[in-house]
């Protein structure tokens, strides 16, 4: 170029290179326009790419904390009516215990369905789910048997568990035996006896209440047509009831000698839903 023509250039540009479309990299005008754009998303960005500039948050992890579980720091005593092998022991099981309104026998077989479903068997399974249940939503829960092929232990000693646990909340598993024409659940709640159980009998209330209430929302069950008042009994003559000093309740979930509720019992499906209305209903309370 001639130093008329370069003169010419630099009066034409303003004596600006930029104004020339170049910049220190010599790019191009067009570029630079393409850029400016990607300039905005950048500022725009997620946290977690502002994260590395000069944000206060940078280096530091964005993940967030997980959600405390509903029962963490509770603690449940599950209490699966009977045993496996009751029947084989009479002696052990008949042997009578003091339950301060009375003596009774130190275990019971329990019942079963017509086609030879026991109670224990039916308690055991229920009471496997519902353990599984209340653990993972955080709970420290304690079982009064571990197996269903053994005997016992004696009602008294099922109360002195959940008393020594200190629990916040005990529930016992079973399934009646009444007259066949009868169905349904019921739950059965403590009296005052002027023994331990008095200063939770109200408690148990509650307790058994939100039980109620979740059996027949959640497991579809209806209230009990042979015993009870709308599903609550109240007794004093249970021994893992009387000798308690924690919130507790006995949950009757149906009736073995009733086909539909038979039927309901060798279900899996069904047993995974009692379960499930069990640990809700205790989740209601507990919170």
């Amino acid at each position: 170029m001639t130093s008329k023509a370069f003169a010419a250039a630099l009066v034409l540009c303003g004596l600006s290179a930029a104004a020339c479309g170049n910049t220190a990299g010599g790019a191009t005008a067009g570029s630079a326009r393409n850029e400016e754009p990607a300039s905005r998303t950048a500022t725009q960005a997620t946290p977690a790419v502002l994260a590395t500039g000069s944000s206060p948050t940078a280096g530091k992890s964005l993940a967030a904390k997980p959600l405390a579980k509903p029962l963490s720091g509770k603690v449940v005593v599950v209490d699966p009516g009977h045993n496996g092998l009751n029947y084989k022991h009479p002696s052990k099981i008949n042997k009578q215990v003091n339950v301060l309104t009375q003596w009774k026998a130190c275990d019971t077989t329990g019942t079963a369905t017509n086609s030879g479903y026991s109670e224990a068997a039916f308690t055991w399974d229920v009471s496997q789910r519902l353990v599984k249940i209340l653990r993972d939503r955080g709970a420290t829960v304690k079982l009064t048997r571990h197996d269903n092929s053994g005997v016992g232990p004696c009602i008294t000693e099922r109360a002195a568990i959940g008393n020594k646990a200190k629990a916040d909340a005990a529930i016992s598993v079973h399934a009646d035996g009444a007259s066949a024409s009868g169905h349904g659940f019921h739950v059965i709640m403590p009296k005052k006896i002027n023994g331990p159980v008095d200063p939770v009998v109200d408690a148990s209330r509650k307790l058994g209440l939100a039980v109620r209430a979740s059996i027949k929302s959640v497991a579809g069950m209806p209230y009990s047509t042979y015993v009870g008042s709308k599903a609550l009994s109240f007794r004093d003559d249970l021994g893992g009831l009387n000798l308690s000093t924690v919130p507790k309740i006995f949950v009757e979930c149906g009736n073995m000698r009733n086909a539909g509720d038979a039927a309901k019992f060798q279900d899996p499906a069904f047993r995974q839903k009692m379960a499930l209305s069990l640990a809700d209903g205790m989740q209601n309370y507990l919170k």
